[in-house]
């Protein structure tokens, strides 16, 4: 058996692949062609939470080993870049020259490959989309071996089924991405602290439209009258003028740091409901009822639990789901049961956010889509797959669905429900990928493969 141990960001389903380092588009082919009979995935930083970049006794493409900027147009605020380059090079190498990536997620570790693969979004989807609307072009590496460049106007099926196809229509050796232009590395922030779930949520129908960036954090264990307050953050980029008024040296100065990894020792009764209830008070008090243009550092208000290196080791060794799902808006009782039926399980999340997208894109197995989104980790648990189970059955009966890449457990007959052209992408994917080749855990755990 192959002897690398991968493994998701949420440690809960553990396989041992071939893991092969293919630092550019020769071996990338290579890698593809002389793939077993169990197929062949590319594979970034691993911070998919379930099983979505493992491939059970077959090869595994080291994305990281391809890292690199090939191109960049400083005035046109585009990059060409190698797809195992991370999102964090990418914020050190232009940040100080007034460039930030166009969508970020909670962490920096992530590939662009991945980003395109998962079609990431961030804070900012009510405004910009997510990852695949900023991609101009990338080159891929089919099922036969044959390198493709693909675009929106030159090929737009494959464009569209390789955005948010999780890696299963080919290997992504590098791309070109539209970047967003920053006056500075600092952001103006609006805070306000909310008594309960409907305030929150009329904040941002009322206002969000007035911020690039916005996300709310929810106490998923407060319950009574005070069921799901919040911390809600909005605000956008600073001006080099603001920030300078606003006490930087320089604007455009970036140097994330990172505390030591804490030990995997963790006991998985630690994170419990007393535990976390108390830090979730803490949490909430600290927050200021109301302030207004706070200045903060891209880390401080995108990623924070960067800041500690393999935070996942604080839910112990079982491991912890995330689950993140969107439902249109007009199901806000999907989000008020959701929240309801969690807060009064006694499920422990420290980590509840609340956000709005905007329209989706035109990806086949693309996750954003106008509504509400809702996403919380969750330590495992006796009795949480049932919860889930029943709470997919609102997402799906409501017209939502459930994020892929960071889905380890949802039940592969509601996937044509959540995604309707789960049939076009298998067509498109027959036709770059006649062999079936390109293959994962999760692929085969939803008969996606």
């Amino acid at each position: 058996m192959p002897g690398e141990e991968l493994v998701g960001w949420g440690r809960t389903a553990p396989t041992a692949a071939y893991l092969v380092a293919a630092p550019d588009l020769t071996t990338q082919r290579d890698a593809v062609q002389l793939a077993g009979e169990r197929g062949v995935l590319a594979r970034g930083l691993g911070r998919g939470y379930g099983d979505c970049a493992q491939n059970a006794g077959g090869t595994v493409i080291d994305g990281p080993a391809s890292s690199g900027l090939l191109d960049l147009d400083l005035a046109g605020a585009t990059i060409r870049v190698r797809a195992g380059t991370s999102l964090d090079d990418l914020m050190r190498w232009l940040v100080p020259l007034g460039l930030f990536v166009p969508v970020t997620p909670g962490t920096r570790s992530v590939t662009v490959g991945g980003a395109i693969a998962a079609d990431i979004h961030g804070k900012n989807h009510h405004v910009k989309g997510s990852w695949g609307n900023h991609v101009t072009s990338f080159r891929l590496i089919d099922g036969r071996g044959e390198v493709h460049d693909v675009s929106p106007e030159g090929d737009p099926e494959l464009f569209w089924a390789t955005t948010g196809g999780m890696g299963l229509t080919g290997v992504i050796s590098d791309a070109t991405v539209r970047m967003q232009p920053i006056g500075s590395s600092r952001l103006l922030v609006d805070t306000d602290r909310t008594g309960d779930l409907d305030e929150v949520m009329a904040l941002m129908v009322d206002g969000d439209d007035d911020y690039d960036y916005s996300v709310a954090w929810i106490d998923l264990l407060a319950r009574g009258r005070h069921t799901g307050r919040s911390i809600l953050d909005r605000g956008r980029f600073a001006t080099r003028d603001e920030a300078l008024a606003g006490g930087a040296e320089d604007p455009l100065h970036y140097a994330p740091h990172q505390l030591l990894s804490p030990p995997d020792v963790f006991p998985p009764a630690l994170l419990n409901p007393l535990t976390l209830r108390a830090f979730n008070e803490l949490w909430y008090r600290k927050a200021p009822s109301k302030r207004r243009d706070h200045l903060m550092s891209i880390e401080a208000f995108f990623h924070p639990l960067d800041m500690i290196a393999d935070w996942n080791r604080i839910y112990g060794r079982r491991g912890f789901l995330q689950w993140q799902f969107v439902v249109p808006d007009a199901a806000t009782e999907v989000v008020r049961a959701t929240v309801e039926r969690l807060s009064a399980s006694g499920v422990s999340s420290f980590l509840a956010v609340l956000k709005r997208f905007g329209p989706g894109n035109d990806g086949h197995l693309s996750f954003p889509t106008s509504g509400w989104t809702l996403a919380l980790d969750m330590p495992v648990m006796e009795g949480l797959d049932r919860l889930l189970d029943e709470l997919d059955d609102l997402v799906v009966a409501a017209g939502g669905r459930v994020y892929l890449a960071k889905d380890s457990r949802v039940r592969p007959e509601l996937l044509p429900a959540m995604y309707p052209r789960l049939d076009e992408w298998r067509e498109v994917r027959a036709r770059v990928d006649p062999d079936g080749r390109f293959r994962s855990d999760m692929g085969r755990r939803l008969g996606l493969v």
